[in-house]
């Protein structure tokens, strides 16, 4: 919760702002969406000037969010972007801990002159915000806006549009209600959500009803030709070249999940997704228990996240980081073979 003298410096930092700036991280996902979504809804409201960048595309399945059109995508409209970053008097940094996690867009928020706020469910927040709204035993960012909502006492300003967006956020960074939501307070949340009118069914149906083609033969390649699975050391991975990617035309988003059915197999309790991008291999890891897999991100791929869903980028080429990777399983089979709730 926010204390007495933050709640009192972020009123008066608002209440004096022309310009509200929020961003999200990298490689967008729902609650990233959902979360900057509902803040530019709040904020809108009240007649604020306010914009969102996010620093790359996010996946054609957020784009009936309200709003949605209004994102400004950094590496699409660098100048533009920077211009609104320089204008901004107050930034709000959603659904990440570190501005190094948004690259370029980072470094420039850095040397804004801009009030910056960190709303955010990581763990190990870095001290380079001016207020840290920092909850890791929260479903989502998405759930810590509506708390923020609240504790501002404005809730009465949270309508339909902003529900929707905060439903979301917390559905699809939950899995669908099946992790990181074990508290009453989530689903009384919830409640308060359907009170003001969203349909869950139409929602979940937008987000994970609309695939394509491509996609549906993506994961089907996925599991059938790019699955490797290590029983002995209950892990199992996904790999997916560039060539793979382009066979399948792939869209943003379109891996989106496919790490969780590697990690669905019984005996499995460390699943990565690697995928060949242009300079990178983008990791996606996922785990059942005890396994941390944000400390074995940040260990060795200079990676991060929550204890068991995590993301790392590797330098290496994409062979030279299957191999790394494989090499460093024996180091963990103990812990890999005996995951504890």
């Amino acid at each position: 919760m926010l204390n007495k003298f933050q709640l009192l410096t972020i009123n008066r930092k608002i209440s004096s702002a022309k310009r509200i700036l929020i961003v999200s991280h990298s490689n967008p996902d729902g609650d990233a969406v959902g979360a900057s979504l509902a803040l530019y809804h709040f904020f809108k409201e009240q007649q604020y000037i306010v914009h969102i960048i996010l620093p790359n595309d996010f996946p054609s399945f957020y784009t009936w969010m309200p709003g949605s059109e209004k994102i400004i995508i950094y590496e699409n409209n660098k100048l533009g972007a920077e211009e609104i970053v320089n204008s901004a008097n107050v930034i709000f940094c959603l659904d990440f801990n570190a501005l190094s996690r948004i690259g370029k867009l980072g470094s420039i928020i850095k040397t804004s002159s801009a009030f910056r706020i960190m709303i955010d469910h990581h763990p190990y927040p870095e001290d380079e915000f001016d207020i840290i709204f920092s909850q890791i035993n929260t479903s989502s960012t998405s759930e810590l806006v509506y708390d923020f909502i609240f504790q501002l006492e404005k809730d009465e300003l949270i309508n339909k549009e902003i529900a929707e967006c905060i439903y979301t956020g917390i559905m699809t960074d939950t899995g669908s209600f099946s992790y990181s939501c074990n508290y009453e307070k989530t689903y009384r949340l919830i409640a308060q959500l359907f009170r003001l009118g969203i349909n869950g069914e139409k929602i979940h149906q937008l987000v994970y009803d609309t695939y394509s083609e491509d996609r549906m033969r993506l994961l089907g390649f996925c599991l059938k030709e790019r699955l490797v699975v290590n029983k002995e050391l209950g892990t199992a991975y996904i790999y997916l070249s560039k060539d793979d990617l382009a066979k399948y035309d792939y869209q943003v988003g379109d891996t989106e999940g496919v790490v969780n059915y590697a990690l669905a197999i019984s005996g499995i309790n460390f699943a990565v997704l690697f995928t060949e991008k242009e300079n990178i291999v983008r990791l996606s890891l996922r785990s059942k228990g005890n396994f941390k897999v944000n400390e074995f991100a940040n260990k060795h791929f200079k990676g991060g996240g929550h204890a068991n869903a995590a993301g790392a980028d590797s330098e290496l080429s994409f062979s030279e980081t299957l191999q790394y990777f494989e090499s460093l399983l024996p180091a963990y089979k103990q812990q890999l073979t005996c995951v504890c709730e």
